[in-house]
Parts: structure tokens; sequence; C-alpha cells
């Protein structure tokens, strides 16, 4: 038997704030599509079981196309069974359509569902329940056990907290988390491991690398596969680019430094020291590299070098106002460097990010 293990789609989810409207929109439609690949994949490939270890949507009250969109693709595959465990942003979302034979929920009880020797359990992890939960859970150790859960892993109870101490020795074979957005596997005890799938697609810059859901296979035990699934990557690169001049050297080195794929996305993080001069830097090196990717971000994350004499003659506000720091006692060399990258940024009208 094959099933799929996936959590934290997050249909409705916020994109990085840092993505302009064309990427914003373009990924929240990726989003959408990289759920809907998955289960023509689970079609194609003689699985007969979801998972969802919670948030298959971004908030309590979804949008409308949202919900219509998910509860649709359920319905359209009623060889498929859905299995719904909703998590901490999802967790008040409440199906009120028809009756839908392949959607199976849980809620704050536990509940199973059994395939042959396969039983697939879970439990919604509330307040009220998050401490009689462990003992309240029995397992037959002749058949193979899946349990869903959503929460953060630890040695403590409590809402949105997994409990890993109680569930040794429960009889468990394989653990399908949800809510750590990472995909992670470790061991339970002698039988069993713990795997948190991550998410289907990476939504910001805090979110990188591989994505995508596991495949286990069922026999008389567990086995599991990572299976990258994600439309794009999100990569971060630092890049050293102490010493160069201008923009266009930067991208240079940034060339030899990243091998760009021209369908990920990629932060690019400027290190290193340079002078104070270097004119829009982030904005030129974006555009120069724009051809490379999907779509970068380049973060001027540089020191400064400050060379005063260039601005004894400068009457501007900028002269006044480099002089004005550099002259200041109530501040170390290190401060005034960044007093004056920011204040030099903030003349010019580029973002800054403390």
């Amino acid at each position: 038997m094959k099933i799929i293990h996936a959590a934290d789609i997050h249909l409705g989810a916020k994109m990085d704030s840092k993505f302009p409207k064309h990427v914003y929109d373009k990924r929240k439609e990726e989003l959408r599509n990289t759920f809907k690949r998955m289960v023509e994949y689970a079609e194609n490939n003689g699985i007969n079981v979801i998972i969802l270890s919670g948030d298959v949507f971004d908030k309590d009250n979804p949008y409308k196309k949202d919900k219509e969109f998910f509860y649709s693709i359920v319905r359209k595959n009623p060889q498929i069974d859905f299995i719904y465990l909703r998590g901490n942003h999802d967790i008040a979302v409440d199906y009120d359509g028809d009756p839908i034979d392949n959607l199976k929920v849980f809620d704050n009880q536990w509940k199973s569902y059994t395939y042959g020797k396969v039983v697939i359990s879970g439990i919604e992890i509330t307040a009220e329940n998050s401490t009689s939960l462990y003992s309240s859970l029995s397992l037959d150790k002749d058949t193979v056990n899946i349990v869903a859960l959503h929460g953060q892993v630890g040695d403590s109870h409590g809402k949105d907290k997994i409990n890993l101490k109680k569930l040794r020795g429960k009889n468990i074979d394989y653990l399908a988390l949800g809510h750590v957005h990472k995909y992670q596997l470790n061991k339970l005890d002698d039988r069993a491991v713990y795997c948190y799938s991550g998410c289907l697609e990476g939504r910001g810059f805090d979110e990188p690398e591989e994505h995508g859901f596991v495949l286990l296979e069922v026999d008389n035990g567990v086995s599991s596969t990572f299976i990258p699934f994600a439309e794009r990557k999100i990569l971060i690169a630092d890049v050293d680019i102490s010493g160069l001049r201008d923009a266009y050297q930067v991208f240079v080195a940034i060339k030899e430094a990243v091998r760009f794929d021209k369908n990920n996305i990629y932060r690019v993080n400027l290190t290193g020291t340079i002078d104070f001069d270097v004119e829009r830097l982030e904005s030129d090196v974006e555009k120069y590299l724009s051809a490379e990717c999907f779509y970068v971000d380049v973060k001027d994350c540089t020191g400064k070098t400050l060379d005063i004499h260039k601005y004894d003659g400068d009457t501007s506000l900028r002269g006044e106002f480099v002089r004005c720091v550099y002259e200041s006692p109530d501040y170390t060399d290190e401060e005034k460097a960044k007093i004056i990258t920011y204040g030099l940024k903030a003349l010019k009208g580029d973002d800054i990010e403390l």
C-alpha cells in the first residue's frame, strides 16, 4: 500500500512581502497548482490515501475560492481518501457542503481509519486534551499504525505541542506530523520514526531549499521517501564583494559564486567591505541578474569604509550629514558606519532593512 503524507499547504497564504506583485501573484497560483499536481501524482502512481497533517488552509475562515478549490479536488478524486487533520491555522474550519465520502476528518478525540492491516489514527490537540491524549491512545501491536498529529515536538505537552516521550512504546510505526515547514525525519523508538513532511512550497526567504511531500510504502512496516515537488526552490547565497568598485563587478562576482537556475528564486546577501559611494547597489545588481532566474532579491549586508575627505567640499545635505555623524563624539566608529550607511540610503530613497 502507498500513502502520501503532506502538511502545511496553507491555501490562501500571503507570499513574502518582498516579492513584487507579479511574483507574489504567480507564487499564490503555484501554491494551489502544486497541491493539484500532488493529487495527480497520487492518481498516476496507485496511491489511494493522502494524509494531510494540518494547515490545509492558512486561516480559520479561508477564502471561498480556496475552500471550493480544495473540496472540489477531493470530490473529483473519489478513488483517493483524503484524511484531513486540522492544524493551528485551520482548527475552526468546518465543511458545510454535501457529504464527501472520501473526505475523512479527525476531531478532539482519537479516531482511526482502517485499510486492511494499516490503521491511520489522529487527534486534534487542544488545551483540554493535551495531557490526556497520550494515555487514551491504544494501538494494536499486530497492525501497522500510522498516527497523524500537528504541533511542535518536545518534552512538554500543551496546545500545539507534542510530547514525544509519551508516544514511545505505543506501537506506532510512523508518526505523520505537520507544523514545521521543513522536512525532518527522526527516530521515535525502536519501532517508529517521526516525520515532518514540510510544506509543499516555500512562501518566502524564511522557507528556503527543497519542499515536497513524503511517500510511504507500507508492507509489514513503513518505509518513507521524501519527494521534492515544489514548483521552484528558494535559495540563499552569501557573496563577499570586498574591494569591488561598481555594480557590474559585483554582478560578475555573483555569477562566479552562484550557479543560477532560471526556474528558481534567489536571495543574494552581499558581504565584505566596500566604499560608501556605491550608489543604488542592490537595485543595479538585481537588474543585471534579472535574466538569470525567475526572481532575485539582493540584500546589501556589507560593512563600509569611509574616506571622510571625499566629503570635504560636498555642500549638499549628504555631505553635511556625513560630516556631522563622523565628527560626533557620541558614537563608536562601527556605529558611525551603520548610521551613515542607512542615512545615505534614506537620502537616496532606497528601502532600508534594520
